[in-house]
């Protein structure tokens, strides 16, 4: 069937799926990528079924392979009809992020690695603090998320204690939608809060080691579970510094007064310590995230 008449026979269903806007997460397939109707050849009548199912709620014909059946499973499919390739390779959904309780009075559970990260000893991505989309080219006032610069100054829109930034509001924590670990892991994850970071230093202890060749801070629990920072340097300007010397990891909390509002709270390590720090609110630091117990 050629192109034409493939794009004229469907083209009532598209209006239809893009006013609705279908979405369903996908389930699990045995059979060939676009073998929608499981006959042993991809040919038009998976795009039947393909649209059949979106409109039925089945969640089969996940064509693209992100995890989920919708609309561009449809625009996917055809694409590879009338090209006969296809034109993206498969995606692989991410892994979920996994979690490690160390034994912490409040039930606090860390992530096992950073944000962005496939390892535990992998740096993963960097952030500006109050930003949800990771490694910019440049870390600096004039690029970050917040903040203006008038005649040198900078002044704060949002999260802001102190009169000489601007106009107050009082807000020391990230609201969700500004939290990187909320916005990218999802609703149970948050980055650590102030409390959550002093209970880790209170209660836990902490070695200098490597972990495939990476050197960070291994951090052993009240219970003996462990989990491993690795010292994934800093971001600054168009630079990545100190990667495998020190590590400096986000909170979701600004410096309390009477510091600044433009610094906000984290973690710094080195071989020498695992301590309560942070940084300027421009610079890229890494993500640890934490959620609630789960039990």
């Amino acid at each position: 069937m050629n192109s034409e008449i493939i794009m004229k026979k469907f083209s009532s269903f598209f209006v239809v799926l893009l006013l609705t806007s279908f979405s369903f997460t996908a389930n699990a397939q045995e059979y060939s990528r676009g073998d929608v109707d499981q006959d042993g050849k991809v040919s038009i009548t998976d795009v039947t079924c393909l649209i059949d199912n979106l409109l039925s709620g089945i969640a089969e014909g996940d064509v693209d392979q992100d995890g989920k059946v919708s609309i561009t499973d449809v625009t996917c499919l055809i694409d590879y009809l009338l090209s006969g390739e296809w034109t993206d390779d498969p995606v692989t959904p991410p892994d979920e992020y996994e979690s490690v309780d160390l034994g912490l009075p409040s039930g606090t559970l860390w992530a096992t690695r950073n944000l962005g990260a496939a390892n535990p000893e992998d740096c993963g991505d960097y952030f500006a603090w109050g930003e949800t989309v990771p490694n910019k080219e440049y870390y600096w006032w004039e690029t970050t998320a917040w903040v203006y610069v008038e005649d040198g100054h900078i002044y704060l829109s949002k999260y802001n204690t102190k009169s000489n930034n601007g106009e107050i509001d009082n807000k020391t924590e990230l609201d969700p939608e500004d939290d990187a670990a909320y916005v990218n892991m999802g609703p149970d994850w948050r980055m650590p809060s102030r409390d959550q970071i002093f209970e880790l230093f209170d209660y836990c202890t902490w070695e200098w080691t490597q972990v495939n060749g990476m050197n960070g801070q291994m951090v052993t629990g009240p219970n003996g579970n462990t989990v491993f920072f690795p010292a994934s340097g800093i971001r600054i300007g168009y630079d990545l510094d100190y990667v495998g010397e020190e590590g400096f990891y986000w909170s979701r909390t600004l410096n309390l007064p009477p510091v600044p509002s433009t610094g906000a709270a984290g973690i710094h390590l080195s071989w020498e310590f695992f301590e309560f720090g942070g940084g300027s609110r421009c610079n890229g630091l890494t993500v640890r995230a934490v959620r609630a117990s789960q039990e």
